[in-house]
């Protein structure tokens, strides 16, 4: 009767450099293969069980499949599609094309509204709001003529003949000052000229009150002459917060409670008309706009006139105003890149852009302009410096691009007018200026400026879609169609994870059980022991026992055997 012999010998590393197998390692695997198969056969037991313990890898791990997982998902309707034990039947299709359906109407409707919030639409929202106290805005005064012909030597009049027409040889038609007291050697500037021929607030300003208080709240002091120069020369502010003065408030809305001016305009030190230029003025009054303490003057383009003979009211309204910024509006949000300028406004946009302009282009820069450039001499004016502005104001759209700033403070006015002086008023304001009636007619104007309300006006864009409501919207079509939320995304996230991580890890172990299946012992036969030549001169190793196997009997014409 031929016997088969299976030997299954495995060494560790560290075993291959000892001197033999351990018996007391190989009794311990005896013992648990005997456990394991009881009185059966031995051999059987042996071949079997390693197979088992590759079922038994193969079977920790696994994973759900798709009906034993959707019966315990929160994915409704998924469970009536794939049931466990059962085929694909007609309730069973019926199901799944309801799924189908409400999966297809959630995802249309996810996408429309993705689309619409990237629309990113807007809407506007207008709000007016009360308030105790009002800052009141800060008000500047330019009068239109901004030299004074009392002030004008002959050489002022040959250097300046080129920006106001006068040519040698004209008549002046005025006596001329005396030269001015200059340094030796000094030469001619546009700033020191302008500062010494402007109209003074001390001369133009007869009367002044603030909340009904003459000359306490309001007066010369108040009024700061510009740190630059506007189109008309040398102009003043009043509540400007320069140097150190605290800013003025308004407790209460209506007339007199603002501020009141009395100006004398002084057209009897404007300049006589010899040419028409861009420095020639033919009006008479002065210029007037209101703004806020941080953004600069722009007089010229942005204010409006008050003509002598009137008095002027304008009722103002604060408007405050929020833009969105890209890309639901088009506002500036990031600070101002300016040497001239800490805060940004349009306003101060257009002057530094101007200024940058006219240095590129003129190597100059007019005398409103701020900056260290040299200030442009009378030819350059003429020749460079108008004509490049205006190409730039009126043509060239393209350089000068000031956003909307994102936070923007405004004065809406509304204005009346009316005759000044009567009548009955004309000799009483003669004698107590001590000018002729005419002289009052021709030259005074009263200008009154105040709040309507203590209110103001807020017009806020904002954010027609949000990312909320799209989160919303989709949570809500989610529900409505597929009954699921995001838990149910994350259940379907992690399902397909384990499937994966499972494919992965099943190659991993076969390729590693092939690797394995290398290293097992051959199954021979008595015969093939015998019929194998080197047996005779190999013998067990002096660290194997003379029995290998454990609890069997010695045999002693039992030959030595390989594997």
């Amino acid at each position: 009767m031929p016997v088969r012999i299976m030997c299954t010998i495995s060494f560790s590393a560290d075993d291959e450099h000892r001197a033999g197998y351990g018996q007391d390692a190989f009794d311990d695997h005896y013992k648990r293969v005997r456990r394991g198969c009881g009185d059966g056969d031995s051999l059987d037991c042996l071949d079997g069980g390693s197979q088992a313990e590759e079922d038994e890898e193969d079977s920790v791990g696994e994973v759900d499949d798709l009906a034993a997982f959707f019966s315990n998902c929160s994915l409704h309707g998924a469970n009536h599609v794939f049931v466990e034990d059962k085929k694909f039947g007609i309730r069973q299709g019926l199901w799944a094309l309801v799924v189908l359906l409400a999966l297809s109407t959630f995802l249309l409707q996810v996408a429309d509204r993705v689309i619409y919030y990237l629309q990113y639409d807007r809407i506007t929202m207008l709000d007016e709001k009360a308030a105790p106290n009002m800052t009141f805005p800060a008000v500047t005064v330019c009068n239109y003529n901004f030299i004074r012909k009392s002030q004008m030597s002959y050489s002022d009049l040959i250097f300046m003949g080129q920006l106001l027409g006068f040519e040698e040889g004209m008549a002046p038609g005025f006596p001329l000052a005396p030269e001015p007291d200059r340094p030796p050697g000094s030469r001619f500037t546009l700033d020191e000229f302008y500062n010494r021929t402007r109209h003074r607030i001390e001369d133009m300003l007869l009367e002044c009150k603030f909340r009904g208080l003459e000359w306490e709240l309001c007066g010369p002091r108040n009024f700061s002459t510009v740190s630059i120069f506007t189109r008309y020369g040398k102009c003043y502010t009043f509540n400007s917060g320069n140097n150190g003065q605290p800013l003025l408030v308004t407790m209460k809305g209506g007339m007199g409670n603002g501020l009141e001016l009395m100006l004398d305009i002084q057209q009897d030190e404007y300049l006589p008309v010899w040419g028409e230029t861009d420095e020639t003025s033919f009006e008479a009054g002065i210029k007037v706009q209101i703004h806020t303490q941080n953004e600069p003057p722009f007089i010229d383009q942005l204010g409006f006139g008050v003509a002598p003979g009137f008095q002027t009211f304008v009722s103002c309204q604060e408007q405050r105003l929020t833009y969105l910024p890209p890309p639901w509006g088009d506002c500036k949000a990031t600070p101002m890149d300016s040497d001239f300028f800490s805060s940004y406004s349009i306003t101060a946009c257009r002057i530094d852009c101007e200024t940058r302009y006219l240095v590129e282009n003129c190597n100059c820069r007019m005398v409103h302009m701020p900056g260290d450039a040299p200030y442009c001499t009378p030819e350059q004016y003429k020749e460079c410096a108008d004509p490049a502005l205006d190409f730039l104001v009126e043509r060239d759209n393209d350089y000068c691009v000031c956003e909307t700033p994102c936070n923007l403070t405004r004065y809406g006015k509304e204005m009346s007018f009316v005759k000044i002086p009567s009548k009955a008023s004309a000799k009483y304001l003669a004698k107590k200026f001590n000018k002729t009636e005419q002289y009052i007619a021709d030259n005074i104007l009263v200008l009154d400026i105040f709040f309507e309300a203590l209110n103001y006006e807020t017009i806020e864009q904002k954010k027609a879609y949000e990312l909320a409501g799209l989160l919303g919207d989709i949570g809500g079509q989610m529900g409505l169609f597929i009954g699921a939320s995001i838990l149910t995304i994350l259940e379907l996230f992690d399902y397909l994870y384990e499937v994966i991580k499972y494919k992965l890890c099943r190659c991993t172990k076969k390729k590693h059980k092939g690797h394995n299946n290398n290293d097992r012992g051959a199954v021979l036969s008595l015969d093939d022991v015998k019929r194998h030549t080197p047996c005779e001169n190999l013998r067990t190793p002096s660290s194997y026992t003379g029995n290998m196997l454990p609890h069997h009997p010695g045999q002693t014409n039992f030959e030595d055997f390989t594997c």
